[in-house]
Parts: structure tokens; sequence; C-alpha cells
């Protein structure tokens, strides 16, 4: 009886008296599960996770020195609300020393975030009415799509596909559509494809912003995780961004630091003080102590030229035995991600998805990948697996080389 009045009040935005009877299963949750069937159907094989989205190593132990320093001050008890004024400015200069965007205003452009994750659900909450748009890419990470649909928006998607350089064709859009829209969403360098961002496209989200009127939202949880001394580039140092867009930038994948749940907000004045607005409705800020901990790291930028040094090595010797394999692997610009078209057959076995294809990887050889079948049939690999050294990594990229030989992929 109970539930049956619960039911007749759930949201229509979460499926309404349909909740829970969906049958189909939420696909990083199906993928957890198989890993564990596959594990106890070959407790003798080492199983390879390639599909971890998240650093294999812990966070530098100077930053966690800081987080056991600061946890028992008694000042740091206290509410955080919208962050504490030294996180603010070690952010700005974080952004000057690494992005060369100079500027930012601790006060004005810059607004502490309980992770990214958080920052992107809340963000369309300021901006989004019924009966307005977003336009997100595909495949992507979902969140800001999500809460636009949750309020009553509509949410226009954008192929990312070999063809176009895994960058969105913005003129792509109807006129109805560019009326609509109120949000753009972007993250570069991108989850999954791994494809970078260049400074002329983002000359062109600047111009296209404007003249449509349209605000930019990049994501840029990778941005700092550039390879070959490559300089990282944020959007916000293109001339005419702090205009039209912010950029979210968070210290979990950089510094290692995924459940620490620290990120900032930052580029347009108006639309940060609107963020926060939202945020201080909706909760009261992270731990002073952990946002001490991460100006420490803040402050030391070669954590991260560290931990963007071994995913390149990884990258080119992963995308090495893959080629070897038959797959078009090319090692990425920046990122942890190596994103592969799926074979459509193995020997005598077909593939209709990359879903399939992970399913049997998984299964048969105990790789752990990612499927992205929405545009396209893809596969992602990371290279945050687990290794105790290089010598570890040499060995575990050396199996999956072994693994996959004598496949037979058709692609």
């Amino acid at each position: 009886m109970i539930e049956s009045v619960v039911r007749e009040l759930l949201a229509q935005r979460l499926g309404g008296t349909q909740f829970g009877r969906d049958a189909r299963e939420y696909k990083f949750a199906k993928l957890k599960r198989l890993r564990e069937e596959a594990r106890r159907a070959h407790p003798e094989l080492e199983l390879i996770d390639l599909g971890i989205g998240e650093p294999d190593s812990p966070a530098d132990p100077s930053v966690v020195e800081e987080l056991a320093r600061q946890a028992g001050r008694p000042e740091n008890r206290f509410y955080a609300d919208n962050g504490i004024p030294e996180f603010r400015d070690a952010a700005v200069q974080y952004m000057a020393d690494v992005y060369g965007v100079t500027g930012l205003d601790p006060d004005l452009h810059v607004c502490p975030s309980i992770g990214s994750k958080s920052a992107l659900a809340l963000m369309p909450l300021a901006f989004i009415d019924p009966g307005d748009a977003a336009v997100t890419t595909v495949p992507g990470y979902p969140v800001l799509a999500t809460y636009t649909q949750y309020l009553g928006g509509e949410v226009y998607p954008l192929a990312l596909t070999p063809e176009n350089g895994f960058l969105p064709d913005l003129d792509s859009l109807t006129e109805e559509q560019r009326r609509r829209a109120k949000l753009l969403y972007l993250n570069y360098p991108n989850n999954p494809t791994g494809a970078v961002a260049s400074r002329e496209f983002f000359e062109h989200v600047v111009e296209f912003a404007r003249r449509h009127r349209i605000m930019v939202v990049h994501d840029a949880a990778y941005a700092a995780l550039t390879f070959d001394g490559e300089r990282p580039l944020s959007f916000l140092s293109v001339p005419g961004a702090l205009e039209v867009g912010v950029e979210i930038h968070s210290m979990s994948k950089a510094f290692n630091m995924t459940g620490w749940r620290m990120a900032w907000v930052c580029g347009n004045e108006l639309a940060v003080k609107a963020f926060s607005q939202v945020k201080d409705n909706t909760d009261s800020g992270q731990f002073r102590a952990i946002q001490w901990a991460c100006i420490r790291a803040l402050r030391h930028p070669e954590i991260t030229r560290r931990a963007a040094e071994k995913y390149a090595r990884r990258h080119r010797m992963l995308a090495e035995v893959l080629r070897e394999a038959g797959f078009d692997a090319r090692p990425p610009k920046a990122s942890f991600y190596l994103y592969v078209r799926a074979p459509r057959a193995a020997g005598s076995v077909e593939f209709a998805t990359a879903e399939d294809f992970s399913q049997w990887l998984l299964t048969e050889k105990l790789i752990a990948t990612v499927p992205w079948d929405e545009a396209g049939h893809f596969v992602r690999l990371s290279v945050t697996f687990e290794a105790q050294d290089e010598d570890d990594e040499r060995r575990i990229i050396r199996e999956v080389g072994r693994r996959l030989s004598g496949a037979k992929f058709v692609f």
C-alpha cells in the first residue's frame, strides 16, 4: 500500500509510475557486473581493466600530508559555503600559470564546486526554463543534458565522428535550434574520444555563441593532461570567451583526486554569480581542509606533468599492440583515453555493436573496455590500469597484445 502511494507521487522526470520497472540496465553498472562475472568464470586469468575512468595512482603524498595537517585545525570545522578565499585565489593563479588566462578576479569570476559533476548538474538550474534547449555532444558526459531534460528543456545532440575530427559541427544546427538553445556543452580534451580542440575551433565557438546568444559551458576536466610538451589550452584564453562562457576545472583527473570532490567554475561574471546563487541553495561547500590540500596541489602543477608523462608512455605502447592486432589506433594528444573503432567480427564471431564486441572481449579475453554506440561503433580504452612500475606496465600491455593476437578481426 505504501509503495503504491509513493509510486503515484514520483516525478515524471524519473518515469513517474513506471520508475524502476524499466528492464534496461545502466551501462556502467552492467559493465561492473560483467567484470565480476568474468572474474568468477576465469579465476586463473588476470583481468586487465582498460575501462577504468579515473587515475590509478593516489594523490601526491604532500597533498595528503596537507589534508592531515588541516583536518585537525579547529577553524576548518565551519561551513565553507561557496569556497574559502584562499582557494579562489589559488585557482586564479593556477589559470594564469598553466593556461595563460589572466584578468580573472577571484571574487567575481570564480566559484568552487563539490566536483565538476555537481557543477554540471547545477548549471542548467541557472539558465534552463521549460521549452529551452541545450546543445551537447555525443558520445559524451550526460549530466548537463540530463538536468536540462529534468527541467523541461530539450537537448540537441551533435555527433562526434572521425570525419569531423571529433569536433561538433555547430553550423549543422537549424535556425530554430539555435534560437531555442541557451547552453552549449563542450568537453576538450574529450571523454571518450581523447580528441583535443584547437584555438581556431574555440575562436569559432566564441563567434558562434556571440552571434546566436548562447552560453558556452566548457568541461575542462582533462585539460591539463597534455602530452609531448603541448601547453594546455583553456577556452577562456581565447579573446571574447569571457563574454560568452564559463569553464569547469577539476582536481580529479589532473591531480589524482577523484574522491576528494573539488572543482571550480570560472569565467563570465554574471554566469558565475548565477551559478553561485543556485549552489548557495544546494550545498554548504566542501570541507575546508580539502580545499587547503587542493591549494597545495594547485601550487605544484608538476604533479600533473608527471602523470601526463606516464599516460603518454602507456598510450604509445597500447596503440602499438592494438595496431598489430589490426586496429586503427593512434595515441591521443591528451587525456587518458584511447578511442578505437570496434571490429565487425573476430573470425566467425560477428558483432552488431560495440557493446557486443566489448562483451566478447571481456568474456573471452578478460579485457575490460567501455563501448560507445551513440555515434558509430567504438570502444574506449583507458591507460589508468593499475601497474606497480614501468616494467609492470610493459608486461600488462604485452599481455593485451598476446590475448588479441590471432583473433582475426574484421573491420
